[in-house]
């Protein structure tokens, strides 16, 4: 079976840093698009940074030049490292994977997400 684990928030002072890990195991992460999403309450969950198997990574407008995503391959674990934090950065923050397929639906798998709070 597929998890995804998430850990690394927590709660941090404006203008701090913080890195998120997520553990997947059950795939590769490096044959999926792996992803960082958040979502705060009364809001719908957005994507906050990309990395594909290839290709180039996509970021949010709201966070470029602050946050970057990694992936380590020897640990099948996916980073995103968040710099400058601001206040509005606060979110529940999930890990996902996606796989496009050819044939069949695509597959699509989350983590159960970390809490980040940045306060002011």
């Amino acid at each position: 079976q597929v998890q995804l684990v998430e850990s690394g928030g927590g709660l941090v002072q404006a203008g701090g840093s913080l890195r998120l890990s997520c553990a997947a195991s059950g795939i590769i992460v490096s044959h999926y698009t792996m992803g960082w999403y958040r979502q705060t309450p009364g809001n719908q969950r957005e994507l906050v940074a990309a990395i594909p198997g290839s290709g180039s990574t996509n970021y949010a407008d709201s966070v470029k030049g602050r946050f970057t995503i990694s992936r380590d391959s020897a640990k099948n674990t996916v980073y995103l490292r968040m710099n400058s934090l601001k206040p509005e950065d606060t979110a529940v923050y999930y890990c996902n994977a996606n796989l496009l397929r050819f044939i069949g639906k695509p597959l699509d798998y989350w983590g159960q997400g970390t809490q980040v709070t940045v306060s002011s």
